[in-house]
């Protein structure tokens, strides 16, 4: 048999050298995702310390606002603090913090109304700023949730158990009538004999199992028989008339509620219900997995000012962007444009609401190389987020920022235990607690710095 070392010998150079010509490819990309580099002599080679994302796109693209924000001099260090924008139309934090303040003075509920994406889905994060909140300031119960999602089977807050509802959602890609909706993007029709119960839970956060207020929000039609039970024990039945949004209510001290739809017109419409205590804080989560905020912008107005009537808030947050960045974006002056809407449509039905915007948070991706590194289309979003508080006059919190900045997600992700998700985008529920203590404590920095400067007013 002929040797055949020789070929085995020139076949192997000839891979070796094709290996290496793999490293003077010119950047490539698969529908906006970097193609990894091949570099067989990496480990030899000396390490760049600049960033290779850095050179794509400048952190600088956009300036910081040229308004300064109240309280910005007097951050505690180690702190991210909230800035706040707000002129004389107290769209910010004043308005909150003050309601806080009277609390003592004036007992009632304090409204917190939470919209968000897939970061804040299934009550992760909300959660525990909801209970932080409620220990400090009184409160039970999870406030209103529609009467399921796609996220309710994996909602530790709260157990839901639906039958004979057919549910539209604003993602929905067809057969969604938006003037029906409600504050929360869905709304549902039911058969007769729909039935909808939540248990309370204290399994992930205290104040949970039990509340003191159960309310269904429905608009009738015509009429709408309504039933409930509490803790098994039946407590009401009434006919409701009319055309406009209305409330099913039942108080006590309340472990479980059930509502059945004894008789209703096929064109009623039902939305959810909401669990509250009279006094302390009620923080609604309105997450709405795949959203980028623009969808506030098609809420009714009829609907907002209607369901603010029931439920007015103090305290707006807005915490979107994750559908947004891009990899290497720069220019986010559209999506800016449409939030301005969405805000302006806040503003005009929540009168009496302060807005804060909370920025996205870290998200990282795997480089040319290989390398985990944060997308600087996120820096940039975060840039204009802080513009747009600024130039509409709300407050703003860093969350980017607060969580450690560049690759901060990562770090969150190689945590023992994990505090987020291997595609280095969503938290865990672990992750929700920590950056919620985040929040808490710049919620509450904020408002020590209005007492004080609220004191040195009065005593002028």
């Amino acid at each position: 048999m002929k040797n055949q070392i020789n070929h085995i010998g020139i076949l192997i150079i000839l891979v070796i050298g094709g290996l290496l010509l793999l490293k003077a490819l010119p950047y490539l990309s698969v529908s906006g995702h970097p193609l990894r580099s091949v570099d067989i002599l990496s480990d030899l080679r000396m390490q760049d310390d600049s960033s290779p994302a850095d050179s794509i796109v400048s952190d600088t693209v956009l300036q910081t606002p040229k308004v300064k924000p109240a309280f910005v001099d007097t951050c505690r260090t180690g702190l991210v603090c909230i800035e706040d924008y707000s002129d004389s139309t107290m769209r910010g934090m004043a308005g909150f913090y003050k309601a806080l303040d009277d609390l003592n003075e004036n007992p009632r509920l304090v409204r917190v109304a939470y919209y968000g994406d897939s970061f804040i889905e299934g009550d992760i994060l909300t959660s525990d700023l909801r209970e932080m909140l409620q220990n400090k300031y009184g409160g039970h119960g999870i406030g209103y949730t529609p009467i399921t999602t796609i996220s309710s089977g994996f909602r530790m807050t709260v157990r839901q158990q639906a039958t004979g509802w057919l549910r539209h959602s604003i993602m929905d890609s067809t057969a969604f009538d938006r003037s029906l909706q409600d504050v929360s993007n869905h709304y549902f029709k039911a058969a007769d004999g729909a039935s909808i119960r939540f248990r309370g839970q204290d399994k992930v956060n205290s104040r949970l199992d039990t509340f003191y207020r159960a309310s269904f929000f429905f608009v009738p039609d015509s009429s709408v028989i309504i039933k409930a039970s509490v803790n098994g024990r039946g407590v009401l039945e009434n006919k409701y008339e009319g055309k406009d949004l209305q409330t099913a209510v039942v108080d006590g001290r309340i472990g479980n509620v059930t509502f059945n739809v004894v008789e209703s017109v096929p064109t009623s419409v039902f939305y959810g219900v909401a669990m509250d205590d009279s006094v302390g804080i009620a923080l609604d989560n309105f997450s709405m997995r795949g959203s980028s905020g623009l969808n506030i912008r098609s809420i009714p107005g009829k609907m907002m000012r209607r369901f603010y009537q029931y439920r007015p808030y103090d305290l707006v947050i807005l915490q979107y962007g994750l559908n947004v960045a891009t990899e290497r974006g720069s220019n986010y002056d559209n999506y800016i444009k449409g939030m301005k809407t969405a805000i302006q449509h806040i503003k005009d039905y929540y009168p009496g609401a302060g807005i804060l915007i909370v920025s996205v948070a870290d998200r990282d991706f795997k480089n040319k190389d290989g390398e985990i590194q944060t997308m600087p289309g996120i820096r940039n979003l975060v840039r204009y987020q802080q513009n747009l508080a600024a130039e509409e006059g709300v407050a703003f919190w860093n969350m980017f920022q607060a969580m450690g900045g560049n690759e901060s997600m990562k770090a969150l992700v190689d945590s023992k235990p994990s505090m987020a998700n291997y595609d280095y985008t969503h938290i865990n529920v672990r992750g929700g607690k920590y950056l919620a203590r985040l929040l808490f404590e710049a919620l509450e920095y904020g408002k020590e710095q209005y007492d004080r400067r609220r004191a040195y007013e009065e005593g002028e």
